[in-house]
């Protein structure tokens, strides 16, 4: 996070640090983008299901990260027999998953919500407190509840199809600090006017590695 992090506050930036490097140190078999911080809970049962995260996002306490864990409602009982009785270990399925997590780019999630197999959060949503993400979240909405449903985008489809095309998270850190004055602004047509108009276009053309979740 490098420069990104001079300005802020001491006893602030060492609460994002802690919290960026428990995500990285308790799960490094998952990829984590450049910036995400978090305290996120990462439940996987061996069903072979990954987690990807994007640049740039956060993720508030208790959120938590289902991997599998899914029980068979489909089958004679939900109980996990192999898991504790030798006799059914032969028989797999049990839990079962229902494919990886991807969480986007500049994506916030809110306390305590949780994330079940499968699902693919797009750049630039948002979740909130407690909801429990069952099914695809567009990308630049925001979405609550149990389960959660679509409250609104965040801006107007233009401008949506917009900020997904300039991809600002994947340009090299020292254009996103220059480009900080829009992005911390509700001026979003500016920003928007900014990213295709880069102060110095050359400076655009070693962009950081894509990471597309």
């Amino acid at each position: 996070m490098g420069d990104l992090l001079d300005w802020i506050p001491k006893p602030i930036r060492r609460r994002l640090l802690a919290r960026t490097l428990d995500i990285r140190e308790r799960y490094p078999q998952y990829a984590i983008g450049r910036g995400s911080y978090g305290k996120a809970r990462v439940l996987s049962w061996n069903e072979g299901s990954t987690l990807v995260i994007g640049h740039y996002s956060s993720l508030a306490d208790g959120v938590s990260i289902f991997l599998g864990g899914e029980h068979r409602i489909d089958w004679g009982t939900t109980y996990p027999f192999s898991t504790f009785w030798p006799e059914a270990q032969a028989i797999k399925g049990h839990p079962a998953s229902k494919g990886d997590v991807h969480i986007g780019s500049d994506v916030w999630i809110g306390d305590h919500a949780v994330i079940l197999s499968g699902v693919t959060i797009g750049d630039g949503a948002v979740v909130g407190a407690n909801a429990v993400v069952t099914s695809d979240v567009a990308p630049y909405t925001i979405v609550a509840g149990n389960p959660a449903r679509l409250i609104r985008p965040r801006f107007a489809p233009h401008q949506i199809e917009a900020l997904l095309a300039a991809r600002w998270w994947d340009l090299p850190e020292a254009r996103i600090k220059a480009l900080l004055p829009r992005l911390l602004s509700p001026d979003i047509d500016a920003l928007i006017a900014a990213l295709a108009n880069p102060p110095d276009a050359a400076s655009d053309n070693q962009p950081s590695k894509g990471f597309k979740a």
